[in-house]
């Protein structure tokens, strides 16, 4: 008979792993507490209006090829992958703007219309951030950091490579313009991180999205949650939506199963989590089966920032506005400082506006727009957040009123909000961080929390809280870290993946 594979929770990484530990030869079984499939990628309808919850920008789409190939099938047939031009609008504080994406020409005439003796430093900078994304990514961001003398080993590699900088840092290196050196060092916080204290293996980022581009799926992220959902149904995995966790069953170092809210118990051979780890730790395991991960050490991490995410539908097109748009504040270092550190919140924030409509007219009704707007925020360790909601909301529409969306106001049709209180209580995020822990260095590869647990040999983690972690990319990877690990753990009764170019 073959083993019993139970994930939990079906985020992009719940969703991979379940597809390829069933390709293993594994049953599969997979328990989401929302009523869909796509854990922080749930999709929202509003009056004909479509909103993703959570992740917006699609890159290294051959991820999902991958899936959809493990089972000789063609992702087209499923979902349709649309490329996004430019790839993001940087708005600065001083109303000049970026225009992002593209071939490497089409940067650099913007780059010289910007300030043109950044133009070389550009050339630099692309050619260090290649040469980090063929280590960090193509060589160590699907394999299993679960042992030191393995991270000891890339040590060199990451300090000739500069990986002791931080991304600021990084970017400061190469770039003299004062903008420029801020929209080249925010992809950190695409995963939670503070460029000013983020090690620059994440200027990787900047090489992954011109290797492949920005897309987005036709009819929304939603959409390709639906089609791993159906391709699932298709290789017999089983789905249970609406079912909470509240314990993960263990028995002489070793995960059993778990026991429902409802006191249903389901047993498992083998457990992989898509949950936060930190909650999954504090909250679903008895402290008393807990080594390594115990509260205090839990309580002493550091964690990312907190979101809130304001979703609003208008009664007219903004055919200006692209898909993606990042309004910076009138400060930079200071502000993320503020954010990081759980200082107050403030007027001076900085902002990433999604217009999918820019791309798919279909997400809102005919001559109307869908949008989201995301503010970085303190999470819940700073006491107060339902003070200060209304006023983020409405700072935010001050904003956007003053930069991109003139008179919003007196065109919402849906408007409805989600803040740190919702991420902590709809995805049992640990804070209400966005984003897990942070991505410091202390926090990462071997000391992130581990794929395969410290305490427990057949309990595993994926997601953003493990290695090598958040954004699309990330947690799709560490599906491929876990598949390696099954295969490691269970040779008898698995099978070789067959390797997608």
């Amino acid at each position: 008979m073959s083993e019993h594979v139970l994930v939990i929770g079906s985020g992009f990484g719940g969703l991979a792993s379940a597809l390829r530990a069933r390709k293993l030869g594994f049953d599969v079984t997979v328990i989401e507490r929302l009523e869909q499939l796509g854990g922080r990628a749930q999709t929202f309808h509003r009056d004909g209006f479509t909103f993703d919850a959570g992740p917006t920008v699609i890159t290294a789409p051959f991820l999902f090829d991958e899936l959809f190939e493990l089972f000789d099938r063609n992702i087209e047939n499923y979902v349709e992958i649309l490329p996004v031009s430019p790839w993001y609008r940087y708005e600065f504080n001083d109303g000049s703007h970026l225009n992002y994406g593209g071939t490497v020409e089409d940067t650099l005439k913007e780059i010289e219309r910007i300030n043109p003796d950044d133009v070389e430093g550009y050339k630099k900078l692309l050619a260090h951030s290649e040469k980090i994304f063929d280590v960090g990514f193509g060589q160590l961001a699907h394999v299993p950091f679960n042992k030191f003398w393995f991270m000891l080993k890339q040590v060199p590699d990451l300090i000739r490579l500069g990986c002791y900088r931080t991304v600021w840092q990084f970017t400061k290196r190469y770039l003299k313009d004062e903008r420029l050196r801020r929209a080249f060092s925010i992809q950190p916080l695409l995963v939670g991180g503070n460029p000013f204290s983020t090690t620059s293996i994440y200027s990787l980022i900047h090489y992954l999205e011109r290797r492949w581009g920005v897309h987005f799926p036709r009819g929304g992220t939603g959409a390709l949650v639906q089609a791993l959902g159906q391709l699932m149904i298709e290789q017999g995995i089983d789905i249970r939506l609406g079912q909470s966790v509240a314990q993960i069953q263990i028995e002489d170092g070793r995960a059993t199963g778990v026991t429902l809210e409802d006191g249903t118990s389901i047993a498992a051979d083998r457990v992989i989590c898509n949950g936060d780890p930190a909650y999954t730790y504090k909250n679903l395991i008895d402290s008393t089966h807990r080594k390594t991960w115990t509260d205090k050490r839990i309580d002493r991490l550091k964690y990312s920032m907190g979101l809130y995410v304001l979703y609003f539908g208008t009664d007219r097109k903004y055919e200006d506005v692209e898909h993606h748009t990042i309004i910076f504040g009138d400060t930079y270092q200071e502000l993320l400082q503020r954010i990081f550190d759980g200082a107050e919140v403030g007027d001076d924030l900085s902002l990433y506006l999604h217009r999918p409509t820019a791309t798919d007219p279909a997400l809102a009704p005919d001559g109307k727009d869908a949008f989201y707007v995301l503010a970085p925020v303190p999470n819940l360790q700073r006491d107060g957040w339902a003070d200060v909601k209304q006023q983020v909301k409405e700072r935010v529409l001050d904003i956007l009123e003053s930069k991109v969306l003139p008179n919003v106001r007196d065109h919402l049709e849906v408007c409805f909000d989600f803040d740190p209180t919702d991420f902590a209580q709809q995805y049992q995020s640990q804070w209400g961080a966005g984003f897990s822990i942070a991505p410091i260095f202390t926090q990462s590869a071997f000391f992130r929390f581990h794929n395969r647990a410290e305490d427990f040999a057949n309990l595993y983690f994926v997601g953003a809280g493990t290695h090598p972690g958040a954004g699309v990319p990330g947690v799709l990877s560490s599906a491929k870290v876990i598949e390696h690990l099954l295969l490691e753990d269970c040779p008898e009764t698995t099978q070789a993946l067959p390797c997608p170019n």
